[in-house]
């Protein structure tokens, strides 16, 4: 059984006016925070493996010297659905048994503590799961590869959640250690002011 952990990082970004994940933020670009999580929870597993697909050079060029996989993804301008597939197609051939984990790019408060914390249920009968602080859902989600086709269908700008409300109760819900941990940076006001302490990896 494997465990897959995919940070995606190939959104147009358009309410931002630019490409976000290359904004610094204390001291490293956007998308690097959330990529340090997956790679130190990762580090612990001894099944899993991270994933980064993404439009950008830099970040491929980035993710493959940290030791990640790097996808090119040019057709993820058409929405998330064919970033998701993207990854999918890269990981092939798949395993039922496997876990896939998915992370966005611009959360850059996630820590490597909630991402393992995620990976516990990364076993069966779990078929979803997905991070929350108290009632509000977030990234990043757990998806058994028994549910691959059910990804491989969405379309659009659509993502997996709407896989894991059509697993009703079954998808489980792990609590974030802060909900800070669940906010992605969509607007230029929200990055932190210099010098603002990041959550720590």
């Amino acid at each position: 059984m494997a465990e897959h952990l995919i940070l995606l990082a190939a959104g147009s970004a358009r309410r931002f006016g630019e490409n976000k994940l290359l904004r610094p933020l204390n001291g490293r670009p956007l998308y690097a925070h959330g990529l340090a999580a997956l790679l130190a929870a990762a580090k612990e597993r001894p099944n899993a493996d991270v994933t980064v697909v993404s439009r950008t050079p830099e970040i491929l060029a980035a993710a493959r010297a940290a030791g990640a996989k790097a996808v090119e993804s040019p057709l993820s301008e058409r929405g998330l659905s064919f970033t998701i597939k993207a990854a999918l197609d890269s990981l092939k051939p798949l395993n039922e048994r496997d876990y896939l984990l998915f992370a966005v790019a611009d959360q850059p408060f996630l820590t490597a503590a909630s991402v393992a914390a995620l990976l516990e249920q990364a076993a069966p009968p779990t078929r979803g799961a997905t991070l929350c602080f108290g009632e509000k859902v977030g990234s990043p989600t757990l998806f058994s590869a028994s549910l691959a086709g059910q990804l491989r269908a969405l379309e659009g700008d659509r993502g997996g959640r709407a896989v894991l409300r059509a697993l009703g109760g079954e998808c489980l819900r792990v609590q974030a250690e802060s909900e800070r941990e669940l906010e992605d940076i969509d607007l230029p006001e929200q990055l932190p002011a210099p010098g603002e302490k990041e959550s720590q990896k």
